[in-house]
């Protein structure tokens, strides 16, 4: 292992660096960033062997006592404005960093992952302030007043686990609220995309965040970086996103030191289209839940169900929409959708093809890779996708895919329709199409799902409760749900 003072554009040096402590650590052994557009290398990654994982683990054990433990909520949420401010400063910087690792297009990056990004340190910072809990005033036996007040202490060493498909968002989502309740980190990005983290750290101590408050370790599942950081006897909290199988063998690290959880797994979400919706907003509408970066958000429509009175209608205009999306380089104005995040995950997308045709499905549209006969051809390109005609048993149905691909199915009545989208061993996100108040109110309470839209999608306050139901999750993100997963409470009570 290696030691260098880290240094701002750390992820242009050509190797990026676990940022242990305020300084860079290099491994023995590193692996390839991969750019998903044309298949070139980004960078080589160091991974964080278990030593540099201990460091890490041992530096934000440290900063809790120290000065950052020592900082009045005040005073706390400043830095995290200046983080924000930061995060601005060095949009570019950060934009670059997360297009070369997700291939996604920059319009999307540039107007919801970064912004959002520095929106959470904001927004999580202002609700700090405001988070006091009361005091309450009741008698004793003898008549005498007792006051009660609870106290929010922060709950230790988080360990912040996240994925590729929204890495800058997703991370600053956690981040944000678990630094706002004055809490460390020890953070592992996905491998696919380790860059923006990195370039956080960095961001972090520019803006006066003391060193080993916030570390990065990079690397993998089992037998690495993920697996010697939830599976430490310091951390005291682990937070997760991704899919649901590696959410239970995190579960299974998480029991032997009984650390908190917070879980937010994976999704096979409904959409549905009513008779009495406008047709031309539901179509636009469900097309963006089905194909945004390139299917892969966790709140994707991977299951569409519309009235049978204007189904074939509604495949026709899904289908036109499928086939008007352009994927391209990320930074070309034309490009609406880009590629899947790697050749493995391609190759698990283009097996649920497979297997829809094996299940008898019609091929509405897609069902491919596309052919561009330039550079675009050694990237992880895939067809949007639009199948229709299976049994609700279908394992395509049933399994996420996590691909730009959905199943079109007819109903004839609201309530068969709310058997259908609860028919899933899932329950992270729906999305209902209909001009009738009464009918969204009626059918969203029946929905077992964390969350419910109506005529829209991808539209949240960041106070508002998020995460699922059922196999999508554990517990709850946003607002106060967020600050009170990383706090401790202590209740004092004082007769007078």
């Amino acid at each position: 292992m290696t030691r260098a003072s880290a240094q701002f554009k750390n992820t242009r040096t050509g190797r990026l660096a676990n940022i242990v402590d305020g300084q860079s650590l290099f491994g023995t052994r590193s692996f390839a960033n991969i750019n998903p557009v044309d298949g070139a290398l980004v960078c080589e990654v160091s991974e964080a062997d278990q030593q540099i994982v201990d460091q890490a683990v041992n530096s934000a054990r440290t900063a809790l006592s120290g000065a950052w433990g020592k900082l009045t909520v005040a005073d706390r949420c400043a830095l995290l404005y200046r983080v924000a401010d930061k995060i601005e400063q060095h949009f570019d910087d950060l934009l670059a960093a997360e297009i070369a690792d997700t291939g996604k297009p920059q319009s999307q990056a540039r107007l919801i992952d970064i912004p959002r990004g520095a929106a959470n340190f904001r927004v999580f910072a202002d609700l700090m302030k405001t988070a006091d809990m009361a005091c309450f005033e009741t008698a004793g036996p003898d008549g005498a007043p007792i006051y009660n007040y609870a106290l929010r202490k922060p709950i230790g060493v988080v360990a912040v686990i996240c994925p590729w498909n929204l890495p800058f968002l997703l991370l600053t989502w956690k981040v944000a609220p678990a630094l706002a309740c004055g809490n460390t980190i020890v953070a592992k990005p996905s491998e696919e995309t380790p860059s923006s983290a990195t370039l956080l750290a960095e961001i972090m101590l520019d803006a006066g965040i003391p060193a080993g408050v916030f570390n990065v370790v990079h690397g993998f599942g089992p037998d690495s970086a993920g697996e010697y950081l939830t599976a430490h006897a310091n951390v005291d909290a682990i937070t997760f996103t991704g899919e649901s199988g590696t959410g239970a063998q995190i579960m299974k690290a998480a029991a032997e030191g009984i650390k908190d959880i917070s879980f937010e797994l994976g999704g096979k979400n409904a959409a549905v289209i009513f008779d009495d919706a406008d047709f031309e907003q539901a179509v636009a509408g469900t097309a963006r839940s089905t194909f945004t970066n390139c299917g892969q958000v966790c709140l994707c429509s991977e299951r569409v169900y519309v009235h049978q009175s204007m189904f074939d209608k509604f495949v026709r205009a899904l289908k036109a929409e499928a086939e008007k999306l352009v994927p391209g380089l990320p930074f070309d104005k034309h490009t609406t959708i880009g590629p899947l995040i790697s050749a493995r995950h391609r190759d698990k997308v283009l097996s649920y093809y497979q297997l829809a045709r094996e299940e008898g499905a019609t091929i509405v549209t897609g069902g491919g890779i596309p052919d561009f006969a330039d550079k675009r051809d050694k990237g992880f390109f895939i067809q949007p996708t639009i199948i229709a005609g299976l049994d609700e048993q279908a394992r395509c149905v049933k399994e996420e895919i996590f691909g730009p691909i959905c199943h079109i199915a007819p109903f004839s009545d609201e309530q068969q329709v709310i058997r259908l989208v609860n028919d899933s061993k899932y329950g992270l996100a729906a999305a209902l199409w209909t001009t009738s108040l009464a009918r969204a109110h009626r059918v969203a309470r029946q929905i077992n799902a964390g969350v419910v839209w109506v005529n829209s999608w991808y539209l949240r306050d960041l106070r508002t409760p998020f995460g699922g139901m059922k196999s999508s999750g554990i517990g709850r993100e946003g607002g106060l749900h967020s600050l009170n997963f990383y706090s401790e409470f202590t209740n004092v009570c004082i007769s007078l």
